[in-house]
């Protein structure tokens, strides 16, 4: 169906994959085993042959959430996960070992960051750079370099690195090069557009988009050598290379750390995400028209979105984004006579809540909850100011959305 729009593909991905009866969307398969008449058939399925037989390592529901997936990302296999952090832990703990060094953004998730810190905890050399100079990741490369990780808008600063060098450079040093796409989604941005290896994406977020369930999902989208690659297990090096690093990600990741996604978890995402596109459109607009409005109000000092010609990586942007949009997030700053906490108490609509991607517009003081545990000192690299506030735009209506922060700002002054 790829000659068709991405929402026309997404609304007829499991009818158009065979469902049982004639149903639109894979039934709720809550079986843990799965039994076959001839024990050969047993046999070929854990030996890798396609089929099911415990369901912690899948079912039929989430193979079809996985084949949506890996549609979105125009990728050759998907796996999936509980959430985007198991996901993220599954690609670093089975792909790299003691010894190994990989190389981060300096801007990227505090989570991530804290699993990254366990990693080198664990004997993995960490090293994070200032990624939007392409010159700090080719310095920082090293003989035992075996991946490059980045995220593609930094969560909350919207920083932007340099997405498509580092894809070039990754393929001219023959480095694994691992992006998390979950704040621009394969509607702003599929990770093989930049040369990615492989992509993870939260699918918790935007792509299911209504708050009702977790999951995570690491897409390989066939551009990267696997035989090249040094941490692959001689178990796993058979048949097309190009399926060898998906491969060990699903027995080593999934099937060993058990961090399966719940058969009904994978329903409300594959339902969510028909109407994922839809709901993108309107939260980037409802982001670029807040952002304007904000940066113009005397009540804000400044104010970080992709889609303002003020942000130092607009123009990067635009090359990567084209006219579909900017993210559906934004961070400002607010005149240090205001107390950020008293102001989020003034608005109306807007939830007080972590998360991000959702159909309703979310806000937080990022210093004093999300990036809390990391310290001043950490937060200043990141550029994450004691009083910022990170709003994560939903599908309500541009005016009311408006309106509500007009009201708490304007009292101010």
């Amino acid at each position: 169906m790829e000659e068709y729009g991405l929402t026309t593909q997404l609304v007829h991905a499991e009818r158009r994959q065979g469902v049982e009866n004639g149903a639109v969307h894979k039934p709720i398969y809550t079986s843990s085993q799965y039994a076959y008449d001839d024990a050969n058939d047993l046999v070929a399925v854990f030996q890798g042959r396609p089929g099911f037989s415990y369901a912690r390592q899948g079912t039929p529901t989430t193979a079809a959430l996985e084949k949506t997936i890996d549609q979105m990302e125009g990728g050759v296999g998907t796996c999936s996960f509980a959430t985007g952090m198991a996901a993220l832990t599954a690609i670093f703990y089975t792909l790299l070992k003691a010894g190994d060094h990989i190389i981060s953004s300096q801007f990227i998730f505090g989570n991530t960051n804290s699993l990254l810190m366990n990693l080198a905890r664990l004997g993995v050399e960490v090293t994070q750079v200032d990624a939007r100079d392409i010159e700090q990741v080719r310095a920082a490369i090293r003989p035992n370099t075996r991946m490059v990780f980045m995220e593609t808008i930094a969560n909350p600063g919207t920083q932007l690195v340099d997405l498509a060098a580092i894809g070039e450079l990754c393929e001219e040093q023959q480095l694994l090069y691992v992006l998390d796409n979950t704040m621009t989604t394969p509607y702003l941005l599929k990770g093989k557009e930049v040369k990615a290896g492989l992509v993870m994406n939260s699918l918790s977020k935007i792509i299911c988009g209504h708050a009702n369930a977790l999951g995570g999902a690491v897409t390989n989208t066939g551009l990267f050598d696997w035989s090249h690659y040094p941490n692959i297990y001689e178990d796993y090096q058979s048949g097309d290379a190009k399926n060898w690093g998906l491969l060990q990600i699903r027995k080593k990741g999934l099937r060993d750390m058990g961090a399966t996604l719940s058969a009904d978890a994978a329903q409300r995402i594959a339902i969510g995400a028909e109407t994922f596109e839809m709901r993108m459109e309107r939260s980037c607009a409802n982001a670029l028209a807040l952002a304007t409005f904000l940066e113009q109000h005397p009540g804000v000092v400044s104010v970080s979105y992709p889609g303002l010609a003020s942000h130092p990586q607009h123009e990067r942007a635009k090359a990567l984004f084209a006219d579909r949009g900017f993210g559906s997030l934004l961070a400002f700053e607010l005149q240090p006579q205001i107390d950020c906490i008293d102001f989020l108490n003034r608005l109306n609509i807007v939830l007080l809540a972590t998360h991000l991607g959702d159909t309703r517009t979310l806000s937080l003081p990022v210093a004093k909850t999300i990036y809390h545990e990391m310290g001043p000192e950490k937060r200043r690299m990141m550029g994450i100011a004691d009083g910022l506030l990170r709003v994560s735009l939903g599908i309500e209506n541009e005016n009311d959305l408006i309106g509500d922060f007009a009201q708490a700002l304007n009292y101010y002054i």
